[in-house]
């Protein structure tokens, strides 16, 4: 029995050491691209890699950065990941091209090491409204804090903190030469090979204390953002949101006109959905919403009301006001492209009215079945009645039917139905 039982015990340790990852310590660089605008499904997938480098205990994790910037509480969550790190991490603004602008200057210099590529530039990070204007105090209060977290960044990664505040409050720009000659960034790397080599031997103090980088013949791993990710990111963009709200609205509207069609209703809410959440992270202006929800109703009211085509005139208007106000921020990230809003409003417009005059059309259609279809039809009276006479039969539509009239039938003539009363038809001579 206890030779059973340690049989048992050896096959559990093998099962457990089996069950847990191994990763090989120290001897991977995550390298992590960065690109498009700082918001949730950024900060989110930067975090899980920040987690992820950790697990592994990676020797290094290097972040290649290309943003026009983006929210202040994405910004902020990254930084603080970055802050906390155990794992070294490296903000590389590359390729040329790139540029590290606005929120992108604060992970910049969050980074324990700040490199740039040549024909790269970083700066430009006074703080936007989300909401439009603010009022003079508040605009100071915003600005404040910006410069006060930049400059608490600055001096705790040993930064430039004058030119940080600069950058702040008067929008400062320049480029990657600049930007190692004012002791912004640590290095110039034209590639990542050049990067790697250049890391190697270089002193970083993070939170788990002072470590020296060895990345000279380490394994450089590849991440990419997985699918969830590219599709919220795609999500978030103000163009698709705005198309995914027309299409919600285009589809209640068609299961709201033809309850039990489902799908439309289906599509419609879960387009809508996902346009709800792609708004918690635009600067959205409700106004407009209004406007495009006014304008579809001004689309309804135009079947139930003869306006002699002014509602659809005015939904027309409501719906294009509404979808330019829709976003209202001065970052051009955060705007949705003419070119999308107006073969948007169009293609809604065209879609909407073609629907409503399908209706009218099928409203004002001769029954095709049940007994109103016998409203005008001609047939053959069966025998003498009608005037003083008793009731007498027809046919009528490949059927026998009980009938009356005002004027005397004969057998054999024929007769137009002018009325029914139940199984009764109201004929006269045809």
């Amino acid at each position: 029995m206890s030779n059973l039982f340690r049989s048992f015990l050896l096959l559990l340790a093998a099962l457990f050491i089996q069950a847990v990852p191994s990763y090989s310590s120290a001897n991977e660089i995550l390298y992590v691209k960065a690109e498009g605008v700082v918001n949730p499904v950024m900060a989110g997938y930067l975090l899980d890699n920040f987690e992820d480098a950790a697990e592994r205990g990676a020797e290094a994790i290097i972040i290649q950065l290309d943003t026009p910037g983006g929210l202040d509480l994405s910004m902020r969550d990254i930084v603080k990941s970055m802050l906390a790190s155990e794992v070294p991490v490296v903000v590389y603004v590359a390729p040329a091209g790139s540029r590290a602008g606005s929120a992108g200057v604060f992970i910049a210099y969050a980074a324990d090491i700040a490199a740039m590529a040549p024909g790269t530039n970083i700066g430009s990070a006074h703080p936007v409204s989300m909401g439009g204007q603010m009022d003079e105090t508040m605009t100071e209060k915003v600005e404040n804090d910006a410069v006060a977290y930049i400059k608490g960044i600055a001096a705790k990664r040993g930064r430039n903190a004058e030119w940080a505040e600069l950058a702040v409050r008067e929008s400062k720009n320049i480029t990657a030469e600049e930007a190692l000659e004012l002791g912004v960034i640590n290095l110039l790397a034209p590639d990542r090979d050049e990067l790697i080599r250049k890391l190697d031997g270089m002193r970083v103090d993070t939170a788990a204390g002072e470590r020296v980088l060895s990345t000279s013949e380490r394994e450089v791993v590849q991440v990419e953002m997985d699918l969830r990710y590219r599709i919220l990111g795609a999500i978030s963009n103000p163009n698709v949101a705005y198309i995914l709200m027309l299409v919600g609205l285009i589809g209640i509207y068609f299961e709201l006109s033809n309850p039990g069609a489902v799908y439309p209703g289906v599509i419609g809410a879960v387009s809508l959905i996902l346009a709800f959440y792609a708004f918690q992270t635009l600067p959205v202006n409700y106004a407009g919403f209004i406007l495009i929800g006014l304008g579809v109703i001004f689309f309804i009211l135009e079947f139930m009301i003869v306006s002699y085509g002014l509602l659809t005139i005015a939904g027309v208007v409501s719906l294009l006001l509404g979808s330019l106000m829709l976003f209202d921020s001065p970052a051009p990230y955060f705007q949705i492209s003419i070119w999308v809003i107006l073969p948007a409003v169009i293609l809604m417009t065209a879609v909407i009215i073609t629907a409503m005059l399908y209706a009218v059309r099928v409203h004002r259609r001769r029954p095709v079945s049940g007994t109103d279809l016998l409203v005008g039809a001609v047939g053959v009276a069966s025998e003498d009645f009608g005037g003083d006479e008793k009731e007498g039969s027809v046919y009528v539509e490949g059927e026998y039917w009980n009938a009356v009239s005002d004027v005397p039938i004969r057998g054999g003539e024929k007769v137009r139905v002018v009325e029914v009363e139940g199984l009764l038809l109201k004929v006269t001579r045809a």
